[in-house]
Order: C-alpha cells, then sequence, then structure tokens
C-alpha cells in the first residue's frame, strides 16, 4: 500500500488559552459558582428595585429550564408556553383565596392541574409534527388567555387580587423581599438541577433520539408518542410551579401577564442559549431578562439596542452562546489513533 492512499488530516490544535476557557466551562462546580454568585448578589445590591429584577430573572430562568425540556430535549416547537405558567398561576391563586391558605399549601393542586394540562395539549397533538404542532401550541395558549379572560373565577380581564404569602409563620413571612429572593432562588436552583439530571437520564437520551431522527427512533424500538407526551408533562409542571412563585411574587395575576410575547420570549431564551444544554438555557434567559434592564438608560431605544444585540448574537452565534457538544468525547478519542497513522505515513512506514 503506497502512502499516497492515505489522506493525511493534520490533528486539530487548540492554544492553551482556548483550552483553559474550555476545561472552565465543562467545570462540573461552575454551577456551584453560580449558585453562590446568585445567593451573595443580594450582598452587593439590595434595593427593592435590584430584588425585584433579581427575582423576576430567577423564575424566568425556571420557565426556560421546563421549555428546555420541551423545545431543547425533545425538538418540539413549543409557541404556547407560558400557558403552563398561567395554569400554574390561577388554580394557586383561586385555590389560596378560597380557602384562605398559603400558595405553598396549593402546590398539589397546581401539580394536578398542570399534569392535566399537559395531558390535555399533549394527548391529541403530539402525533402532529413541525409547524402543525408549533400552530396548535400557539392557539392553546391564546385559548388559556381568552378563557381567563372571559370567567369570573379568574377574576376577567381584571384578574385576581391579594394573593395569599408564599408561606407565613406567626410574624415571620417569607414575602419580603430579600427572604423571597432566597427562597426562589433555592427552588430555581433545584429545578434547574432537576432538568439538567432529566437530559442525562434513560428518558433524556430517549428525547433526544426523538428530536433527531423521530422515525429511526421509532425503530429502535422507543414510544414516541409516550416519549414526548413525557416531555409535555415535565415541561407543564416547570411551568406551573414557575407560575406560583410568579403569582406569590407580584400578589396579583391577570390575563395580560400571559401573552403571546411572553412564550416568544422565553423561546427566544432557550435558542439564545443553546438549546439541550442547560447552562446556556440558563444564560440565554438571564441575558433576555436582564438586558433590557441594564439597557435602561437609553430610554425609548432599549428595545431597538436589544433586538440589535440579540440578532448579533444569533449571527456570530447560531447554535447559541453555550450550545451543547454531544459528540466531543467521541470525537477526543478518535484523535489519537488518527494521528498515529498521520505520523506513520509520514515517516513512509506504510506497507
Amino acid at each position: 500500500m503506497s502512502g499516497s492512499t492515505f489522506k493525511s488530516q493534520a490533528p486539530r490544535r487548540t492554544g492553551p488559552a482556548a483550552a483553559w476557557v474550555s476545561g472552565l466551562l465543562e467545570n462540573k462546580y461552575l454551577g456551584w459558582i453560580a449558585l453562590a454568585a446568585a445567593l451573595l448578589a443580594p450582598l452587593l445590591t439590595a434595593s427593592p428595585y435590584s430584588l425585584n429584577v433579581m427575582t423576576t430573572a430567577a423564575i424566568f430562568v425556571m420557565l426556560a429550564a421546563g421549555l428546555n425540556i420541551v423545545v431543547g430535549y425533545c425538538g418540539l416547537l413549543d409557541l404556547g408556553y407560558i400557558a403552563f405558567m398561567a395554569v400554574g398561576a390561577y388554580t394557586a391563586g383561586i385555590v389560596s383565596k378560597a380557602f384562605e391558605l398559603p400558595l405553598l399549601f396549593t402546590i398539589p393542586a397546581v401539580l394536578v392541574m398542570t399534569i392535566l394540562a399537559g395531558l390535555i395539549i399533549g394527548a391529541p397533538t403530539l402525533r402532529l409534527r413541525s409547524d402543525y404542532l408549533a400552530i396548535v401550541t400557539l392557539g392553546f395558549g391564546e385559548i388559556t388567555r381568552i378563557t381567563a379572560n372571559n370567567l369570573s373565577v379568574t377574576g376577567g380581564p381584571s384578574g385576581i387580587y391579594g394573593i395569599p404569602k408564599l408561606l407565613t409563620f406567626g410574624d415571620f413571612s417569607v414575602h419580603s423581599p430579600a427572604v423571597f429572593y432566597y427562597v426562589t432562588i433555592l427552588i430555581v436552583a433545584f429545578f434547574v438541577l432537576a432538568s439538567a439530571r432529566l437530559g442525562k437520564s434513560r428518558l433524556g437520551r430517549a428525547w433526544r433520539f426523538v428530536r433527531e431522527d423521530e422515525d429511526a427512533a421509532e425503530a429502535m424500538g422507543i414510544h414516541t408518542y409516550k416519549v414526548k407526551l413525557m416531555a409535555y408533562i415535565f415541561g407543564a409542571v416547570w411551568g406551573g410551579f414557575a407560575g406560583v412563585l410568579f403569582a406569590s411574587h407580584l400578589t396579583a395575576i391577570s390575563p395580560k401577564s400571559f401573552i403571546f410575547l411572553q412564550s416568544a420570549l422565553v423561546l427566544m431564551a432557550v435558542v439564545l442559549g443553546g438549546m439541550g444544554n442547560m447552562r446556556g438555557v440558563v444564560v440565554g434567559a438571564l441575558v433576555i431578562s436582564l438586558l433590557p434592564e441594564l439597557l435602561r438608560d437609553l430610554s425609548e431605544y432599549r428595545y431597538l439596542a436589544f433586538g440589535l444585540l440579540l440578532v448579533v448574537a444569533m449571527v456570530f452565534r447560531p447554535k447559541g452562546l453555550w450550545p451543547a457538544h454531544g459528540h466531543e468525547e467521541e470525537r477526543k478519542k478518535k484523535e489519537p489513533e488518527q494521528t498515529a497513522v498521520d505520523a506513520a505515513v509520514s515517516r513512509g512506514e506504510s506497507r
């Protein structure tokens, strides 16, 4: 065999700086560092405005983590995800006011209602694909908002006001801005960690197979309908619990809080951060929720600057700010073997 038979392929070289950055981004302790930074943030700025913005951003992160299960892991385009948040918020508000309970005791009812919502939207529609599924989910989001706008039990267009606090012990309440921020951060951290673990589980691998090629996944024995339905149910539960935090944070909800724009912003956070990568989704959610506040000094031009920055980010990072690297380990294993063959060919040792 002549040396010309081989097509030499130069090994990919990475500088020490790039290797250091790559190692830092894949560090298993990075999530704990981010959690510590979030817990220490009120020590730097603890004004009511800052705590309000940071709490809202944390709730938005939880929404993005839930939508990432549906869109990032399973590849199902959902344009009405904010409806699950509405179901959770309205269920918590109605039950807590009717029985005069803290919102924490409404969690069983919220869990049941969000699972039912996931089944109602998922069971009849998940046999659809692509654009057709997106249109149905968009319709579900609008139906939920319009229904809440026309029912007396939901308060109609005025919504529900005076929602009880999340939890109260005598004179102690978790509704003070600082305490509620810390409670929100811990709850959101738990759900983000649970979402990341789901992505690495057996069910998470099935979701990825369905996302890459649904027909091939079904041929390999995966019940794609059940797998997709589970993704919708988990996403609905995440959205419902975010709705409970949202209702507790504002103590008032109305249909205007759950318009289509909110669903679009959550989807934008998932795509911008990197679909399927929970760390990237958290970064994307923080960018989407905090960037307009950081640009507030631009007054009426802040949303123009916000849109331009998003366009620039997607042009230079089309797969997201922090995309998932599913085949990184396999590629690294193959590179040493290719390098050895290339070295043998270059020395003329081929037979």
